[in-house]
């Protein structure tokens, strides 16, 4: 157990090179006028704000919680092409998933993802037989040009090398296919960074309390900081409401009487320590369309998801009794029944999809991207996957150019000229990164641990040199945060001074994986908390 003794009292200061000041970021913010105000700092508003800065657009980005606090760090954690999507007959989707996922695991964000073997069971009585899903492996991975490979079938007996906790009664065979899984909370950060490093000025935990007119057209907002109580505007000459499961709240400031533009739908997980080492993730078929997964993430097992419509407060989705419940029942189908026992679970969470609006089982809609104007000029744009998350961003930023009246002008750079394949910061081969971390410790005093080098290496690629700076400095920053996970204290240090950290949230849940670990005592909340206001 973490005790407060062993909490760093040295390295309080921001780093070098730190992020301007909260007031710094206000005052910036209140005093240009800006030519795009991105509401919202979910991956998709993240996406818009880093292509719009690329453009040479000034562009604001704010957000009343963390970056990817809501939805965005609620995912799966897949990139994948959609296998179900082939059920539907949407091929074309299908290959321009695999498209984005291929151009972000291969050469925007190497670093931060990493190729996942999935098997699909197929077990006697099932909803889909071998030879459907052998046909289906291998169209899928046709689809993305072969380069995971073929799909093909697989005898139970080697999958069940390959994961230990498969259940084989029943099991007639094991079909193949890869795709890949990353951190979205991390991946969504280092996109913050990149729309700051084009020039982006963002700030987190800044709620919006009202729109900005000018004769009927919407041009900024009215905000407080969550953290000081300041309250402060931003002008802006066109305002893009990305505020996910939030969108018609804001589309209602604008126009009182706006109808109700989406739906949403609820989509659970669990997190469990792992009873044996897994080689592959299981996707087992429920019934026609569902699939449930079971992903061995983060040295964990990931287990979920739901799919069922959720009319509640955004703020206050959970998991409940049900969901787990039902998690657990749906994995029990191919899992052997001591993976699943309840004392395994770690975390729970649960995030929103945004649906278009509309009749229909929530499970069979489309995850498209719907961008509406408001009466005063507002873009609302809601909906679309992870897996395209540079493609929608591209995708807005047309719609964008398109407006009649141009109103963000004419002098900058059209989304369509810029590189297709921009990479995200720190990009750099991981098993290199982790080797040199190894190599290069401190002269006199321990090496680094070879779980924190990997652990480093794969969610901050090259940037892991400038932790492993701070940790070489300052020895007492090079401590595990707890003796159970491999995150070292240099990581809260340098998540206050670069990656816009405010709560201990934001640290534990998001920029590392303690919480997600069931780590997050209240010795180590208390820890976090003292080194950022330290800051």
């Amino acid at each position: 157990m973490t005790t407060p003794q062993t909490v760093p009292a040295l390295g309080t200061h921001p780093a070098a090179g730190s992020l301007p000041t909260r007031a710094e970021t206000r005052e910036l913010l209140a005093k240009a006028t800006y030519d795009l105000l991105v509401i919202g700092g979910g991956i998709l508003g993240i996406s818009t704000a880093w292509h719009a800065a690329q453009s040479g657009l000034r562009v604001a980005l704010v957000d009343a919680g963390d970056f990817a606090g809501a939805t965005s760090s609620a995912s799966s954690k897949l990139l994948h092409g959609g296998l179900r999507y082939l059920q539907t007959g949407a091929v074309k989707l299908v290959a321009e998933n695999h498209f984005e996922r291929r151009a972000v695991s291969r050469q925007v964000a190497p670093h931060l993802s990493n190729p996942l073997t999935f098997y699909l069971p197929v077990y006697k009585g099932g909803p889909h037989g071998a030879a459907k899903l052998g046909a289906g492996v291998f169209a899928y991975s046709a689809l993305s040009a072969f380069g995971d490979g073929v799909g093909h079938l697989l005898s139970p007996a080697k999958a069940a090398q390959d994961v230990p906790e498969l259940r084989t009664d029943n099991l007639k065979a094991v079909a193949v296919y890869g795709d890949d899984q990353m951190n979205d909370a991390r991946m969504a950060l280092m996109t913050v960074r990149a729309a700051v490093d084009a020039g982006a000025v963002v700030l987190n935990h800044a709620e919006v309390t009202g729109l900005r007119f000018t004769r009927g057209r919407v041009t900024g907002a009215e905000l407080r900081d969550r953290m000081s109580g300041d309250e402060f505007g931003v002008t802006a000459r066109l305002v893009l409401n990305a505020t996910g499961p939030w969108v018609d709240h804001l589309r209602r400031m604008e126009d009182p009487n706006a109808a109700p533009s989406i739906r949403l739908s609820k989509g659970a997980h669990l997190v469990l320590k792992r009873t044996a080492p897994w080689k592959a993730a299981l996707a087992t078929p429920i019934d026609k369309y569902r699939i449930t997964f079971a992903l061995p993430w983060e040295d964990m097992l990931l287990l979920g998801t739901t799919d069922e419509a959720y009319e509640g407060d955004p703020g206050e989705v959970a998991v409940t009794e049900k969901d787990t419940a039902q998690i657990l029942d749906e994995a029990a189908f191919s899992i052997r029944d001591q993976q699943l026992d309840r004392s395994l679970i770690t975390y729970a969470f649960a995030g929103l999809r945004v649906l278009p609006g509309g009749p229909g089982d929530t499970s069979k809609a489309k995850r498209e991207t719907v961008v509406t104007e408001g009466r005063g000029g507002m873009l609302s744009v809601a909906g679309g996957k992870w897996t395209t998350f540079r493609h929608i961003g591209r995708t807005i930023m047309k719609k964008l150019e398109a407006l009649p009246g141009h109103p963000l002008g004419e002098d900058y750079e059209s989304v369509s000229t810029l590189p297709k394949r921009l990479p995200l910061p720190g990009i750099a081969n991981p098993n290199a990164v982790a080797h040199r971390l190894l190599v290069d410790g401190p002269a006199p005093g321990p090496r680094m641990a070879a779980d924190t080098a990997k652990h480093l290496a794969t969610h901050y690629g090259s940037l892991s040199f400038d932790i492993a700076r701070m940790a070489n400095e300052n020895p007492e920053l090079a401590r595990r945060i707890h003796p159970d996970a491999p995150e070292i204290w240099a990581q809260v240090a340098y998540a206050r001074d670069h990656e816009w950290a405010e709560t201990a949230d934001d640290v534990l849940r998001r920029r590392t994986t303690l919480t997600i670990r069931g780590l997050a005592t209240d010795e180590i909340r208390a820890g976090v908390d003292a080194m950022l206001r330290a800051g």
